[in-house]
């Protein structure tokens, strides 16, 4: 594979590539870092991509894979830190809507009964 075929392949994933990234990074930064050294990791790999069914998908693992790595790696502790919180906050305020609608509902059944006076 030369260079046109390359960029030919990549410039159409590189943005999915980015998305995956940062889906499973959370940081904007990261995410560029990591979709350039999947790019870098790719281009290595150049003369080998055409033995694969789906290149594509071949893709994607390595950018799983390298995400999984930088998260797993000391020097991005915060990060796992940063995808915990964002985890957990979700978790809160969907139990909290739910608490909420719930509590809703049972006051408006309250009300129902009671007498018109």
């Amino acid at each position: 594979m030369n260079e046109s075929e390359y960029l030919a392949f990549v410039t159409p994933i590189t943005n999915k590539i980015f998305r995956f990234s940062k889906r499973i990074l959370l940081s904007r930064e990261e995410a560029e870092d990591a979709t350039q050294d999947v790019l870098i990791k790719l281009w290595k790999k150049r003369q080998r991509l055409g033995d694969y069914n789906n290149p594509e998908a071949y893709a994607m693992t390595i950018t799983k894979n390298h995400c999984l790595d930088r998260l797993k790696s000391r020097q991005a502790q915060n990060l796992r830190i940063a995808h915990e919180n964002f985890h957990n906050d979700q978790v809160t305020l969907l139990q909290s809507k739910i608490e909420t609608s719930d509590s809703i509902s049972l006051l408006e059944n309250l009300i129902k009964i009671l007498p018109e006076k």
